[in-house]
């Protein structure tokens, strides 16, 4: 998709839905989408597929290319992020299951970026102390967990969307997306002790 925006230091300026509108009468202006959230979308691809930075290229472009063509379908209701996750989401895990019909989806970690109060809830049950754990530990731990609560995890705490959003995301009720996740947390929390990172109460 060769697309060359002349309004780049406009859209800059502008809201996702503001892009949007410079669409439908500059088509070019795509583009800017398209920068604005490559990086993102292909990195969500990679955290929920383990699959390589040129699939996860492949498969970004295919997702792009999707949300172009059905742009004038886009909900103004919803935030354009979250229809644009949906869609990255629904192909991400849709091509999995494609390649890799015997193989388990696991997760991937492709940064050095550590997961603060993952596990944290009103109860204080973990209190502070996974800031500790090691990424290699935390992915494994949360590769043992069913799909349904490894996505909903990547994308409240690493892609940082909001109940809302992920209930946009994955066309689920909102109630239904905060059990998923406060039991994920239960579940993570019990996968970790089993590689041995017990229950502490920072007290320091």
């Amino acid at each position: 998709m060769n697309l060359v925006c002349g309004q780049k230091k406009e859209c800059k300026k502008k809201s996702d839905e503001e892009i949007i509108g410079l669409i439908k009468k500059n088509k070019q202006c795509y583009v800017c989408l398209m920068e604005r959230y490559e990086e993102k979308i292909i990195r969500y691809i990679k955290r929920i597929s383990g699959v390589s930075a040129e699939t996860a290229e492949d498969i970004a472009q295919n997702i792009f290319l999707k949300v172009y063509i059905n742009l004038n379908d886009f909900d103004p209701e919803l935030k354009f992020s979250s229809w644009l996750y949906r869609i990255a989401h629904n192909e991400t895990i849709n091509y999995w299951r494609r390649n890799n019909k015997k193989a388990k989806l696991n997760v991937s970690w492709d940064d050095n970026e550590a997961l603060q109060n993952i596990i944290k809830d009103e109860k204080n049950i973990e209190q502070e102390v996974y800031q500790k754990i090691t990424n290699e530990k935390l992915v494994k731990a949360i590769n043992q967990l069913d799909e349904k609560y490894q996505e909903v995890i990547l994308l409240n705490y690493l892609e940082g969307k909001s109940y809302q959003e992920i209930a946009d995301i994955l066309k689920k009720p909102m109630g239904t997306v905060g059990t998923l996740i406060n039991r994920a947390k239960f579940k993570l929390a019990e996968e970790l002790k089993d590689l041995g990172i017990n229950k502490q109460v920072a007290n320091k």
